[in-house]
């Protein structure tokens, strides 16, 4: 009798090291996993999902993984499959893109929950989140009319429907109703080449604060700023460090705080899929350092209206 009951121990011993775990979409969080469409090493958008992984990894001790250059529907298959394999139960997508491949993928992995930003949610397992762009926009933008000297100030963005550009225009003229906004596209969060081109123009005209509302291209266009003696408003990461002679505040998304936020309801088993929706009042939306340039009157101005805005919901114009 002692070789079957043997042969048994060995086959269930087997089969257990073969077994990979099996994840979960609900209850605790086991293992985490972050899709780049670019890099993480970018200095702004791809650093600050990074930094947010490494924050969950640290604060709910599980091990996290990523992966980057993740931006075709093959690429997001293989890897979300991968991560199956690894046990992961919580998956970034670190932008829009993702929001289409997690909708298509959502069903065959029902364990896994996916969470993506500013795109549509359509399945029971995903969440968009999205960042309330006006705001912020609007309190860079009083910024820009009120240090501007030559009633010019330029956006250059990436999509139209980016909310944060119109926010600008109206924080603008709310503060300086001489000035003149100029708003141009690239179509392309990362053009550089294009968005230095815009800004050749716009130097041209006049403008001497610009805000490059764009991942890729705002550094290189705070950099060139700099270099004409003009200033920024810096974008998603505070870019003070880049020049505080330059730099007169940040409009900061500080998503490394979301990641956090998000995998603790993940943990609670409150993480709700469909499109949730963050802004100033949820501490994930400030602005960032001032430049010593921006007098201390109207740095307590605008305070105050961000206050009022958090308890209120309401912009100085409304």
């Amino acid at each position: 009798m002692w070789r079957p009951l043997a042969i048994i121990v060995v086959l269930f011993a087997l089969i257990f090291a073969g077994c990979q775990p099996i994840p979960s979409a609900s209850g605790r969080l086991q293992k985490v996993g972050l899709l780049v469409p670019d890099t993480v090493n970018d200095q702004v958008w791809g650093t600050k999902g990074y930094k947010g992984l490494l924050g969950i990894q640290s604060k709910f001790d599980v091990d996290v993984f990523y992966k980057e250059g993740m931006n075709s529907k093959a690429a997001v298959r293989q890897a979300v499959e991968e991560f199956q394999h690894k046990g992961v139960n919580l998956v970034f997508g670190h932008g829009s893109e993702y929001a289409e491949y997690f909708n298509e993928l959502a069903d065959e992995y029902p364990n896994m929950h996916f969470v993506c930003f500013n795109g549509e949610a359509k399945k029971k397992n995903v969440t968009s989140l999205n960042f309330k762009g006006n705001a912020m926009g609007f309190f860079g933008g009083m910024v820009a009319g009120h240090m501007t000297k030559t009633n010019k100030v330029g956006v250059i963005a990436a999509f139209e429907w980016q909310p944060e550009v119109n926010g600008f225009f109206e924080g603008a003229l709310y503060e300086n109703e001489k000035v003149d906004v100029k708003v141009r596209f690239v179509q392309h969060w990362d053009d550089v080449d294009a968005a230095l081109k815009v800004f050749d123009e716009m130097i041209a005209e006049g403008v001497d604060v610009v805000y490059p509302a764009g991942d890729g291209f705002n550094v290189p266009v705070i950099e060139k700023a700099k270099e004409h003696g003009l200033y920024a408003i810096g974008y998603v990461s505070d870019q003070a460090d880049l020049g505080r002679l330059t730099v007169l505040t940040s409009t900061v998304q500080h998503v490394d705080r979301l990641y956090e936020l998000v995998a603790e309801q993940f943990q609670r088993g409150k993480l709700k899929s469909g499109n949730l929706y963050f802004d100033f009042e949820d501490g994930v939306v400030t602005l960032g350092k001032f430049s010593p340039l921006v007098d201390e009157p109207f740095r307590k101005k605008i305070e105050q209206y961000i206050e009022r805005y958090k308890k209120t919901g309401k912009l100085p114009n409304e």
